[in-house]
């Protein structure tokens, strides 16, 4: 069965995968990579993608110390699991093998970081502002990887306690560069200001905001903005009208897009299943 519904992490773990692992190893690997992300089979995806997380594990098993495959293993295990993993035990191993490949490289590449995960929040903070661009990749990549680890233990409050440094991670990667991973970092944000309403904390316009502008960077090719979009900001402020014409829109489009037709061929799912809901929601 594939999972399609959408999560904190949305599947947007999948776009910028090649790139990072065309830098670390060969051409096939560089190739297969866009295999993945150019495919709109998901089944096709679910059934082959393991031999691939496999291939992964056993090229840092060898080279403990690159980054660049680090990196690329927490997205893809994180990818997989956000995915197709319905099983809740299963989920959160394979989110663990994600987070532990994530937190290695930013061990790694950005120490202070890493020691400040574990301090007040203002201190971290305090350490994320002296971080810059060159961080800026193994930054996002361990953000991504924990958004889709909290996302699996999501029940436990101790990592609920983790968002506001979540948060201000991602803050930090739109401050160094708010295009990366095609507005990444925005998106993830749109999500995160709209996961409460207003009287919780919640910030529905500001996250509005981001969905908007990651839309304008990704020069509306990444259908899942406007899922989310509406799953999260229209539902939260009650506004079925744009509800629908947000997933109307990804319908009405065609999921084939350079690096990005994985993730649209999902959007069209989800945008479906939301849709068949607008009325009783509403």
């Amino acid at each position: 069965m594939i999972k399609t519904t959408a999560g904190i992490t949305a599947i947007v773990l999948l776009t910028g995968c090649a790139s990072l692992i065309g830098s670390a190893t060969s051409r096939m690997a560089d190739n297969l990579s866009l295999a993945i992300l150019n495919q709109n089979d998901l089944e096709t995806v679910r059934i082959g993608a393991p031999a691939y997380l496999l291939m992964l594990d056993s090229l840092i098993e060898g080279d403990a110390e690159n980054t660049d495959l680090l990196l690329s293993g927490a997205k893809l295990y994180s990818s997989y699991t956000s995915a197709f993993i319905e099983d809740e035990e299963r989920a959160k191993r394979l989110a663990e093998k994600s987070i532990g490949y994530a937190r290695s490289a930013l061990c790694i590449d950005v120490e202070d970081v890493c020691q400040a995960l574990i301090a007040k929040q203002k201190d971290f903070e305090d350490i994320l502002t002296e971080t810059n661009i060159k961080d800026l990749p193994t930054l996002y990549g361990f953000a991504t990887a924990w958004a889709s680890w909290i996302q699996v233990n999501a029940a436990d409050w101790e990592a609920l306690a983790e968002l506001p440094k979540l948060t201000a991670l991602f803050e930090q990667c739109l401050k160094l560069d708010e295009n990366f991973d095609g507005g990444g970092s925005h998106l993830y944000l749109g999500v995160l200001s709209t996961q409460l309403p207003p009287s919780l904390g919640g910030k529905p316009e500001k996250g509005r905001a981001h969905f908007e502008r990651a839309n304008e960077i990704s020069a509306g090719k990444n259908l899942m903005i406007n899922v989310l979009m509406a799953q999260y900001y229209t539902r939260m402020v009650f506004d079925q009208e744009l509800h629908d014409q947000l997933l109307q829109a990804v319908l009405a489009k065609p999921a084939e897009a350079p690096g990005l037709t994985l993730i649209n061929t999902i959007a069209k799912l989800q945008a479906g299943e939301l849709l068949e809901e607008s009325v009783d929601f509403f």
